[in-house]
């Protein structure tokens, strides 16, 4: 079993919303997950994220790998790997 932080597409169409998730990596996009760690909102002017720090590094420790998208918002919310 995989685990990855990816994002699980929420809000309205042609509005994203998103909520930075813990998965098994074959579970669907917006299906069952382990835990929720952030959002990211890029309909704001200026992108919204927040991600809890301490959530992402333990997962991170545990050998969770980010998908493209996320680890660059784990980047932009200063937690890197």
């Amino acid at each position: 079993m995989s685990v990855k932080i990816r994002l699980r597409r929420l809000g309205a169409k042609k509005k994203p919303f998103y909520r930075v998730v813990v998965a098994d990596s074959r579970a669907p996009r917006n299906g069952r997950f382990i835990e929720e760690i952030g959002y990211y909102d890029p309909n704001q002017a200026e992108s919204v994220v927040k991600i809890d720090a301490e959530a992402a590094k333990k997962w991170l420790a545990n050998g969770a790998t980010p998908t493209a998208t996320c680890d660059k918002l784990l980047k932009i919310a200063g937690i890197s790997k």
